[in-house]
């Protein structure tokens, strides 16, 4: 079936779950857009309900499941829907995925991130590409903010999103697990007791926390962490932004774990 119309009720419903949180929270849906994005959704066991092809831009380039419906669109209905032109002209519609953070399996010695109201879609999704990038295995998203299925972080997060378990909790709630799980807490606010990351043994387990960007970690987890820790820097300016704080943790953390591997 070619849709040519953007007045056609399913290119409207489209562009509703694209700009509107309410309405993908309330249809529990959301969109994967590009050709990347749908292979790792896809890929990870994501549902997907429909699919929305541009067949010049298409052209077959992944496979998609025969038992779900696909609607070619037309050129002009494409460019209303897609926000990028060069994505691979096609567009995914999926169903929510919750993961509950006892049902998934951490290996021995686990690293968690662990970020709390964090407000910047872009800033999650490049989170998300760090974490998949140097094996994290859990990021919890705790006083969610910024809509986990917002497109902005999925685009950011290049298919990386979809990689790794998500999970969006309470701060109550991933401090009970990591209590019983006895997993350490650090995090990277600066005060007199802070230590620079690369004196931290990261080959054990561990959780860090970061904060919002503008007033970093709130009052809860001040005095619940095992230690503050910091990005060792030289320049004069004293804080960096939150995905390139993550991205150097998470790099920290992969490489004392290559260096204890290849003890």
């Amino acid at each position: 079936m070619l849709i040519e119309s953007n007045r056609n009720p399913k290119i409207k419903n489209l562009v509703k779950l694209l700009e509107k949180s309410k309405e993908r929270k309330s249809q529990k849906r959301f969109i994967v857009e590009g050709k990347n994005e749908n292979f790792f959704a896809l890929k990870n066991g994501f549902v997907p309900l429909e699919f929305y092809i541009q067949p010049d831009i298409f052209q077959n380039s992944i496979s998609l499941p025969s038992s779900i419906i696909t609607y070619e669109v037309s050129q002009t209905v494409y460019e209303k829907i897609a926000y990028r032109k060069m994505s691979g002209g096609i567009l995914g519609v999926y169903e929510y995925k919750n993961y509950e953070i006892n049902q998934i399996k951490l290996p021995n010695n686990p690293f968690i991130l662990i970020i709390e109201a964090l407000e910047k879609p872009g800033n999650l999704g490049a989170i998300c590409r760090s974490a998949d990038a140097f094996g994290v295995d859990m990021v919890v998203v705790c006083e969610e903010k910024a809509d986990l299925y917002n497109p902005n972080v999925l685009r950011s997060s290049v298919g990386s999103f979809f990689n790794i378990p998500i999970i969006s909790t309470s701060n109550q709630n991933i401090y009970d697990f990591v209590i019983k799980k006895e997993i350490p807490v650090y995090a990277t606010y600066m005060n007199e007791s802070s230590i620079s990351i690369q004196n931290v043994d990261f080959t054990q387990s561990a959780a860090v926390i970061f904060g919002t960007e503008h007033s970093g970690i709130s009052e809860f987890w001040k005095s619940k962490i095992t230690q503050n820790i910091l990005i060792p820097m030289q320049g004069q300016i004293d804080s960096l932004n939150v995905s390139n704080a993550v991205a150097i943790v998470c790099y920290e953390v992969e490489r004392q774990k290559i260096m204890f591997n290849n003890l």
